[in-house]
């Protein structure tokens, strides 16, 4: 299809290169400022559209932009569906199933009488837009719930909750359009409902078809490592393709399905897949989000009134909590995690995607109002995003929901020497979970007060116990290097590698046994091998936390103990990093410095009277 360039404008190459650079620069600016991601993507879309005119969708990228954006939420939903592991929901699953069955159903009814009452629509448009306001977004979600790091129930909640009412309220605004097309043409009844059953009967059919055959070639070596990424990217697009064919909408419901599926079909190279389909997932979630703000049409928000404002409020303040609340009842789910939930509903890119698509089928039937509809969709998403962009971490450690004010450290190993660590670790009060598949070697760190995990932190129940939430660093040190190898490499993307750390293997000048970069984690204490730090712990060496003042420096620590090995630092701020290397070490004055150091210097780190004369 060949796309016609108008002057000034960008061509379709360019466009997208420079959406892809500014999503995912908004998102690394974000991570830097410690900043909600969605809300910088917001605002450099609207810059670059509407405000500079550098960037024109509909005209830059033209016929591009409907399929794009539709491929990438299919992707998105395909990507969170494989993330809904049912052995993950434990005591989460009451709460799913009726924020699902009850929850869809009453947001529909209440964005309905909100949209009518508040926003002034028809009943026909309010009827349509309202089963559209079912989703909670699941584009603005999983970013949210990066940055916030809420405890697990309630994210588990949240997501699950925005994947699964994502297609589900875009089905159920084909059913309400379906309903307003007999009201107001020839077509029959029956007819609209064939059509609507047929449409997600087929959806649900290819969608579990494609999940169960893929999942089956998988386990069967049928397809070539190499190549299951692609095929599971070629199978997902004809997936969507053939069941958006047959119903409009539909697509994302089958998608969604075949993503379900996958994520509970126990495959080996399951967490592979869903690793780099997050990664896209990033790269589509800024993409799209560029996309929409970039092509906010500023004439367009002058058809808003002042009862706007009654619908936006309605909805997150009215609509949102009686769903949630009502939903929630007598599931024994906390109060303070209802709360959370009630007052969190953020919008994202399918509620505009749908939304548009179906204001122009209303105005097609001559319903003037729904010019309104691609509006107000906007003007939800923009302050919901703000919104809880803003205050949904804050929020969240408000009610107690969050991780630990500052993220600790996870020990994998218990013994003598990891116990002594963990003490000075808790007494600088910094989170420690001892995790050993043998609960013998925990004896000591329990004695301690220290929290523990009698397992394997690789393990199903580990995942599902273990609110990891909190801790921010991993230390892999048993006696078995190649099992801290392991769970370093494994635990690696979670925790993110420059987080991870385990004890050196035993030194050996043999290539055969040298490993790779990519697998394992940094060094920990100088390079010192389990062994070692046994034994220098033996010989009387201990854990020992010094604060630096002005007068005494890192400097000057170093020099009065040359012959301690430093291990971690904790700023002024709380914030705690573990060290690899000397070099890495920057000190503040009101830094905490962790080292290991010697019987004889194993003082109370009491500054000298006078600083040394040559530091």
């Amino acid at each position: 299809m060949a796309i016609e360039t108008v002057p000034g404008a960008l061509s379709p190459v360019i466009a997208i290169a420079l959406v892809g650079g500014l999503g995912v620069g908004s998102q690394w600016l974000a991570w830097r400022l410690r900043m909600p991601a969605i809300v910088l993507m917001l605002v450099a879309g609207i810059v670059i559209g509407p405000v500079l005119g550098i960037f024109d969708p509909a005209r830059d990228i033209g016929p591009l932009m409907g399929p794009v954006i539709a491929i990438a939420v299919a992707i998105i939903l395909f990507e969170g569906g494989l993330t809904l592991n049912f052995h993950q929901l434990r005591d989460a699953a009451v709460g799913v199933r009726r924020l699902v069955f009850v929850g869809a159903p009453l947001g529909w009814v209440l964005s309905m009488l909100t949209l009518h009452y508040g926003a002034g629509l028809s009943w026909s448009s309010s009827w349509v837009f309202g089963g559209i306001l079912i989703v909670t977004g699941p584009t603005v979600i999983a970013p949210l719930l990066r940055t916030a790091r809420l405890s697990r129930r309630p994210s588990q909640l949240l997501q699950w909750e925005a994947i699964v009412n994502d297609p589900i309220g875009a089905m159920a605004a084909v059913l309400a359009f379906e309903v307003v097309l007999v009201l107001n043409t020839v077509e029959t009844v029956g007819g609209a409902l064939w059509e609507l059953g047929a449409g997600i009967g087929f959806a649900l059919v290819i969608g579990l078809a494609a999940g169960y055959g893929l999942a089956a070639a998988f386990r069967r070596g049928w397809v070539p490592e190499y190549m299951k990424v692609s095929i599971l990217f070629a199978l997902l697009l004809g997936i969507f393709g053939i069941s958006d064919a047959v119903l409009h909408e539909s697509g994302l419901l089958a998608v969604t399905v075949m993503g379900i599926v996958i994520a509970n079909a126990n495959l080996p190279s399951y967490e592979e897949l869903r690793r780099f389909k997050e990664h896209a997932t990033i790269l589509l979630v800024s993409g799209v989000f560029i996309l929409l703000a970039a092509n906010l049409d500023f004439a367009a928000l002058e058809l808003l009134t002042w009862r706007s404002l009654f619908f936006v409020v309605g909805i997150v303040l009215v609509a949102r909590p009686v769903t949630v609340f009502a939903s929630l009842w007598g599931s024994g789910i906390p109060w303070r995690e209802q709360v959370l939930i009630a007052f969190t509903g953020p919008r994202g890119v399918v509620l505009v995607a749908v939304a548009g698509l179906f204001a122009e089928r209303l105005l097609a039937l001559g319903f003037e109002d729904a010019a309104l509809i691609g509006p107000l969709a906007f003007v939800l998403v923009a302050v919901t995003v703000v919104l809880h962009g803003f205050t949904l971490k804050p929020f969240a450690q408000f009610l107690g929901l969050t991780g630990a004010g500052n993220p600790g450290v996870v020990i994998i190993g218990g013994s003598t020497w990891t116990t002594a660590l963990a003490e000075a670790l808790t007494k600088a009060e910094v989170p420690v979970l001892m995790t050993d598949p043998n609960f013998g070697h925990l004896r000591a760190a329990r004695a301690a007060g220290i929290a523990t995990f009698s397992g394997d932190i690789l393990s199903e129940g580990a995942e599902q116990r273990l609110e990891l939430v909190s801790y921010a660093t991993l230390l892999a040190a048993t006696d078995n290097d190649a099992y801290n190898t392991l769970v370093a490499t494994d635990l690696a993307p979670e925790f993110g590698r420059e987080s991870v750390f385990q004890v050196s293997r035993a030194k050996t000048d043999s290539l055969r046994h040298a490993l790779p970069a990519t697998l394992g984690g940094r060094t920990f204490a100088h390079g010192a091998t389990f062994d070692e730090m046994n034994r220098l712990v033996a010989e009387g060496w201990t854990f020992r936390v010094t604060r630096l003042t002005e007068e005494f420096t890192l400097q000057h620590w170093i020099d009065k103990r040359p012959a301690s090995h430093l291990v971690a630092r904790i700023l002024p701020n709380g914030e705690f990093k573990m060290l690899s290397d000397p070099a890495d070490m920057r000190g503040v004055p009101g830094t905490r410095i962790i080292a290991l150091r010697p019987p004889e210097a194993a003082e109370d780190g009491t500054p000298a009277p006078q600083p040394p004369a040559n530091p």
